[in-house]
C-alpha cells in the first residue's frame, strides 16, 4: 500500500515511519543494455552473456548503478506526495551493493523514513533508507540512504 503524504508537514512528522516493501520490478538483459548504452559503461560482465556465462558469476549481471538509478521507480510505490509544490533529490548517502542482480531477477524496495528537518523556503529535507531486495536472496542488492527535499505549494 502507497503510504500518501499530505503536504509538507505531515512530511515532517514521519520520521522514523516505515514505509514497507513496494512491487517487485524484473530486470531484463535489455534493460542492462540499454543502461550500459546510455552510461557507456559496457564491460563484459554486463552484456556479453557467452563471456559472462564461462566466468566466476555464471551470468551478466546489472550494473550496480542502474539499481541505484532504479529507486525513484521502486520507491514510487512506497510513498507519494499530495498538497506539495514539489519533491526533489538532493544526494546520497552511505551506498552500498552487497550482492549482484541477474537477468530475470525480480527486484522492490524496501523503505523508512530515517530523519527529517527543516530546509530553506518552508521546506523539509527528509533521509529515506532503502534496501533494494532480490527475490529469494538474503542480501540486498543496494542500500542507499537517499536524501530529498519537498517543498509546499506556492499560492
Amino acid at each position: 500500500m502507497t503510504h500518501v503524504f499530505h503536504g509538507v508537514d505531515e512530511f515532517r512528522a514521519a520520521a522514523g515511519l516505515d514505509l514497507g516493501a513496494g512491487d517487485w520490478f524484473v530486470i531484463t538483459q535489455d534493460r542492462i543494455d540499454s543502461f550500459a548504452d546510455v552510461t557507456e559503461d559496457w564491460q563484459w560482465i554486463h552484456v556479453d552473456p557467452q563471456r559472462a556465462a564461462s566466468s566466476d558469476m555464471g551470468s551478466t549481471v546489472a550494473h550496480g548503478y542502474l539499481t541505484l538509478s532504479l529507486i525513484p521507480r521502486l520507491s514510487s510505490g512506497l510513498f507519494t506526495f499530495e498538497g506539495i509544490g514539489r519533491a526533489i533529490n538532493y544526494g546520497l548517502d552511505k551506498v552500498r551493493f552487497p550482492s549482484y542482480v541477474r537477468p530475470g531477477d525480480r527486484i522492490r524496495a524496501v523503505g523508512r523514513v530515517a530523519w527529517t528537518r527543516d530546509a530553506q523556503a518552508g521546506g523539509v529535507l527528509a533521509c529515506v533508507h532503502y534496501a533494494i531486495e532480490v527475490e529469494g536472496r538474503d542480501k540486498p542488492a543496494c542500500v542507499a540512504e537517499a536524501l530529498m527535499v519537498a517543498f509546499p505549494e506556492q499560492d
